[in-house]
């Protein structure tokens, strides 16, 4: 399955928006990903921009927004606590700063991911 790159623009703004979050930048599926703790919180993938939420930050960003999708990098296969943005949700700034905010405080509660180890 052939992705198409991520806009420059979404690139771009990611990167510049997480200059003030204590994260770790990676590539995951080719795309900018944004990790705490090795957990991975927001990236990009393809033209969409993906949070991970808890149960109920999941349910209540899906009402405020009939945009918000499950995300899904395959089709038929979502990432479970992940939703993506459209263009339209991230670039609305105060929309975004709060439900990043609860994108980060979610995944700071969780417990560090251990690294695989070499054997």
């Amino acid at each position: 399955m052939k992705w198409k790159k991520a806009p420059e623009e979404l690139v771009s703004f990611l990167s510049k928006r997480m200059k003030d979050v204590r994260c770790e930048s990676r590539q995951m599926f080719g795309f900018p990903a944004y990790f705490i703790n090795g957990n991975m919180f927001t990236g990009a993938f393809e033209d969409k921009l993906f949070l991970r939420f808890s149960e109920s930050d999941r349910m209540e960003i899906a009402k405020v927004s009939p945009l918000v999708k499950p995300f899904e990098p395959m089709p038929g296969r979502p990432m479970g606590e992940y939703v993506a943005l459209p263009r339209s949700l991230y670039m609305d700034r105060s929309f975004f700063d709060k439900w990043l905010e609860r994108s980060i405080r979610y995944t700071n509660s969780l417990p560090p991911k251990k690294k695989a180890s070499k054997g």
